[in-house]
């Protein structure tokens, strides 16, 4: 997930020129057991904190919905009929509940909770508005995944509030991230919003999330191993230092996923699957702030946007991300005859098929959707403010179409991307 507020500089901008960055959160407090320790903190931020979190209704609705299976409220037997990932997340939520609520409650801090409903919309940023103002909450504190992170962000800057940002799972770094992310109620989304700050306070607590279903962790390496592939393209040739170091952060935050995602899967809770959640919510989070806009994201979450227009809620960011690198590798070996992007691609099918990754259209669950759909996604992830556009070449709507139907190609030899390649020279010569 990016994470970043600049003003973004030309390359012929001066060095005089305003150029500011969210680097991180003022505090990070990590480990086992440490929202306990971590409530003190939450008090000297403010005693009246708005606890913005998922809501459980909303999942097991989301379960009916997924398996059509008729689920109890707060039952077991009613849990046990729930998807897969909905039953983790109402785990999830009721573990959290439990250790925050407690925390608070022992530093005598008056909590008021409110769900962000559906999604990180414009409905629920106002309803969330008025029951902060209602509250006089002095503080926002986010629990949960990446929309309800999001939505906490938010809130608080539109109401000049500190935040406390508490993950429930590793699905994406917006627990430290200085972004949100704006949906339709259906999951489509419309824009996002760059924040002054990152959070005030992150608390990761490595017992919460562990309770967390694997698939998000999963999920959650596909959208941090995207930022070296998306930074590398974007901002690979800069010079400026800070974008340097935020390149060469994505190179190692890739090496260390691919080295240890498999392991950690296997081990929930060990050592190194410690260091995979710290790389999925931390380092993915360095490396969009010291990069800035510049070095964040580029054609895998512009695929992702789309996506999101056909797709809802049917699938997690970090996946609809991961099949995005996929699509934009592909862009670069159709469009720039590039074999190191094949090969790339090849090896990231591989490691995608060891941990559980979708690779193809299907494996999103969008196997049948029909031709006008795929277009619809596409010209949304080429609309003109469109990250896709930092690629160093253009994409026209039919080869964007023609790179999501395709992830999952062998690798063409070299004679054939040439010719392909001079051809569409030839093609693009005459248009212009």
């Amino acid at each position: 997930m990016p994470n970043q507020s600049s003003t973004k500089m030309p390359p012929t901008q001066t060095s005089s020129s305003l150029f500011t960055l969210t680097v991180s959160p003022a505090k990070v407090i990590r480990g086992c057991n440490v929202l306990q320790a971590a409530a003190k903190e939450i008090a000297l931020l403010g005693n009246r904190p708005l606890v913005v979190t998922g809501d459980i209704s909303r999942l097991v609705l989301r379960g009916f919905a997924i398996d059509g299976n008729r689920l109890g409220v707060g039952g077991a037997s009613g849990r046990e009929d729930c998807d897969p990932l909905t039953a983790g997340h109402l785990r999830t939520l009721d573990n959290s509940q439990k250790s925050w609520r407690e925390s608070l409650e022992e530093h005598q801090l008056d909590i008021a909770q409110a769900s962000y409903g559906v999604d990180c919309c414009e409905a629920s940023l106002k309803s969330l508005q008025k029951a902060a103002t209602e509250h006089k909450a002095d503080v926002i504190i986010g629990v949960g995944g990446g929309k309800a992170l999001d939505t906490a962000k938010l809130v608080a800057q539109q109401l000049q509030l500190p935040v406390v940002t508490i993950p429930t799972s590793a699905a994406t770094c917006a627990a430290w991230s200085a972004l949100s992310n704006v949906y339709s109620e259906t999951g489509a989304f419309l824009y996002d919003v760059t924040l002054s700050r990152c959070p005030d306070l992150l608390i990761l607590d490595y017992d919460l999330i562990q309770t967390a279903p694997q698939r998000t962790l999963v999920a959650g390496i596909g959208d941090a191993i995207a930022k070296w592939y998306e930074a590398s393209v974007s901002s690979g040739h800069l010079q400026d230092t800070l974008i340097i170091a935020a390149v060469q952060q994505a190179r190692v935050l890739r090496d260390i996923l691919l080295q240890k995602s498999v392991a950690a899967l296997k081990e929930p809770g060990s050592e190194v699957w410690r260091e995979v959640v710290d790389a999925t919510v931390l380092l993915a989070g360095v490396v969009g702030g010291l990069g800035g806009a510049q070095c964040r994201t580029v054609a895998a979450h512009a695929v992702h946007n789309g996506l999101t227009h056909i797709s809802g809620h049917g699938s997690i960011h970090g996946e609809k991300v991961a099949f995005g690198i996929l699509v934009q590798l592909r862009l670069e070996e159709m469009l720039q005859g590039n074999q190191l992007a094949g090969s790339a691609r090849q090896q990231l099918l591989k490691f995608y098929t060891e941990i559980g990754l979708p690779q193809k259209l299907s494996d999103l669950g969008l196997g049948n959707i029909t031709l006008g759909e795929l277009q619809r996604s596409t010209e949304i992830a080429l609309s003109p403010n469109s990250d896709i556009h930092r690629l160093p070449f253009k994409v026209a709507l039919e080869q964007l179409m023609a790179a999501m139907v395709s992830t999952t190609a062998p690798i063409e030899s070299r004679d054939s991307i040439n010719s392909r390649v001079s051809t569409r020279g030839k093609s693009d010569e005459v248009e212009e």
